[in-house]
């Protein structure tokens, strides 16, 4: 399931991401993606995740990923989870993405928020 946060606006799209992630929950992103580029702005993106094991999170990315035309788009990604995770993401985002990428573990949700906005 994947959570819209209150912290979304502007070119800011905020996320909190639970256990499996659906075609919907892709869904979801598309628009506010697409909202951020069509007023000429890059995508800022806090993703938070909870309970993740790394198919289901590849999964979520090879999905979303599968939209090239907006490898260029993103600007800065906070990562927001278990520490295990952190080399595995920030190498499995790289190929698709020229945006900076930070990990972040979820105590340092604030400093994470702080550094994308």
């Amino acid at each position: 399931m994947l959570q819209i946060l209150e912290f979304t606006k502007n070119n800011i799209i905020a996320t909190r991401a639970k256990d499996n992630l659906t075609e919907t929950d892709i869904q979801k992103i598309h628009p506010l993606i697409h909202n951020i580029v069509n007023r000429g702005k890059k995508v800022r993106w806090y993703f938070e995740m909870e309970n993740f094991s790394g198919s289901k999170l590849n999964a979520f990315w090879q999905d979303l990923k599968m939209d090239m035309s907006h490898a260029d788009d993103y600007e800065k990604i906070a990562m927001v989870g278990d520490k295990k995770w952190q080399n595995w993401i920030t190498q499995f985002m790289k190929p698709f993405t020229n945006a900076e990428i930070k990990y972040f573990e979820l105590e340092e949700k604030e400093e994470a928020k702080e550094w994308v906005s």
